[in-house]
């Protein structure tokens, strides 16, 4: 469940990194972008889900308690040590390789070689 969640914040930050890149065609400038662009998104709908998931904490059944607290706690560390952290740097690190598409796939999308 807690994968299904995190999936927006991703979104949000490789399709921003992916516009700047085919603007601009620099991996560490479309990492710096992406990132600069979409933090202040991803924090707020982070804390909007742990704020509706820690509501079920003040409920009266334990296995709903345990629930909201569990997918809180998670959504908040996913939230900050996934994509503010291991996307950027494994992106950083790959370099050109983070844009590669076979040739195929390319035509079919009509993209310009890299």
């Amino acid at each position: 469940m807690l994968f299904g969640l995190s999936m927006d914040y991703e979104v949000f930050l490789l399709s921003r990194m992916r516009e700047e890149w085919d603007l601009h065609g620099n991996n560490q400038r479309a990492v710096a972008y992406g990132l600069e662009h979409t933090g202040r998104i991803i924090t707020a709908a982070a804390l909007i889900m742990v704020a509706a998931f820690a509501g079920f904490s003040a409920g009266s059944f334990v296995g709903l308690q345990e629930f909201g607290v569990g997918l809180s706690a998670a959504i908040l560390l996913d939230a900050t040590i996934v994509p503010m952290l291991l996307v950027p740097a494994t992106m950083k690190l790959l370099g050109r390789w983070n844009w590669y598409l076979p040739e195929r796939v390319r035509r079919v999308l009509r993209l310009a070689p890299v």
